[in-house]
């Protein structure tokens, strides 16, 4: 799957219009195995129908099947991770997704889909280009969400030996490295014209530590700044043990690019600058639609907030009020604030960074936002 589908994924289900009938998000780690993921989700399932009452119970049991159907029949056997949303009822929904990458086991009820799985899963495992070049053959690999989705592959001409009957034995050595240098360009014009085209912005070279020295060196400086690592392999190798070894080392590179989001983060809230911290804030600054980047700790855990039933008012504070602002009904659902501020992002288009550890972000409460502007109060303050 494309990064670009993905992301219409999930913009799709940020905005699917909420009903009376809740939906089941259910997300599977394929590489535990079914002994594993089944337990846990017929536990879950059990939880379900012991709280699920009234004419929900017969929805929810509803989409339960219809999981259950997919995971028995739709799940590629190559796939490490899917996540399947269905909804019941008198607007009934269905998406299923599977990926060459892992998930965590996770299912849920709830009025609108769990989104933050997908969304951590595409700032995780971005898109990048691989460049697997070996003596016989260079191949050139797009990869999105961990599997290759092009592939230009080119073998290098072979030289025919002329030694001793028409060339010196220093002669065909010039020769053959003359040839070797223009392959090597040549391959860099269509690696090139592949990340341009396709707006890639991260490169990993894989193969001989010999041609891969040489292919760094030759890269232009705009290639350059986007060479990411540098992997040994060799050209018997088959193409997936290679971009896993690449996928490892792009990971480590996301986690780097996100700490530096951090810093970015921290620098604008001591200089007074474009930027907010806190549940709080950051749901403020969503909802008036001044976010640029928000900025996730995976740890993140607040604590529920919640949401009117009768008019379906929200708040993201942890107290629930004795009677709602809006409408002044009593009865209350939680809501997860986490995926309500991921939804929001989406709804906003807003860019989302998940950091995987950091200590400062911690400190800052673990949620933040970068802005694009700010509000009227606080430029005018400034100013003054």
């Amino acid at each position: 799957m494309e990064l670009t589908e993905l992301q219409k994924h999930i913009r799709t289900l940020a905005t699917l219009a909420e009903t009376d009938a809740p939906v089941i998000s259910c997300y599977l780690n394929l590489e535990a195995g079914q002994p594993v993921y089944h337990s846990a989700l017929e536990e879950r399932k059990h939880l379900f129908r012991k709280s699920v009452t009234g004419p929900d119970r017969e929805t929810v049991d509803a989409a339960l099947a219809r999981v259950a159907a997919f995971i028995e029949s739709g799940i590629h056997p190559s796939s490490k991770g899917a996540a399947i949303f269905v909804r019941e009822g008198d607007m009934p929904f269905l998406m299923a997704l599977s990926f060459h990458v892992p998930l965590p086991t996770w299912l849920t009820v709830n009025s609108t889909p769990n989104i933050y799985h997908l969304v951590e899963l595409k700032d995780t495992y971005d898109r990048y280009v691989v460049m697997f070049a070996t003596e016989a053959s260079v191949r050139i690999l797009a990869v999105n969400l961990g599997s290759v989705t092009e592939q230009v592959w080119k073998d290098r001409p072979e030289l025919r030996e002329r030694v001793g009957r028409e060339w010196t034995k220093d002669h065909y050595q010039r020769h053959r490295e003359e040839r070797t240098n223009q392959f090597i360009n040549e391959e860099i014009r269509v690696l090139d014209q592949l990340m341009s085209a396709r707006g890639y912005g991260h490169l990993i070279l894989a193969g001989s530590p010999r041609i891969t020295a040489r292919i760094a060196k030759a890269l232009p400086k705009h290639l350059e700044k986007r060479l990411v690592d540098i992997v040994h392999a060799s050209g018997g190798d088959r193409v997936s043990d290679v971009v896993a070894a690449t996928l490892l080392s792009f990971v480590e590179q996301e986690e780097r690019e996100s700490v530096a989001v951090v810093e970015r983060l921290q620098r604008a809230v001591l200089s007074n600058g474009l930027a907010v911290i806190g549940t709080g804030a950051s749901a403020k600054a969503l909802q008036d639609g001044q976010v640029d980047v928000l900025v996730l700790a995976k740890s993140y855990a607040p604590d529920p907030g919640w949401m009117c039933c009768s008019c379906e008012a929200k708040g993201l504070e942890p107290v629930t009020p004795d009677k709602c602002p809006r409408c002044g009904d009593s009865e209350f659902l939680h809501v997860d604030v986490k995926e309500e501020l991921v939804r929001w992002a989406e709804q906003g288009r807003c860019k989302i960074e998940v950091v995987n550890h950091s200590d400062v972000l911690m400190q800052l409460g673990g949620v933040g936002c970068l802005l694009r502007y700010l509000e009227p109060e606080r430029f005018h303050s400034r100013a003054a």
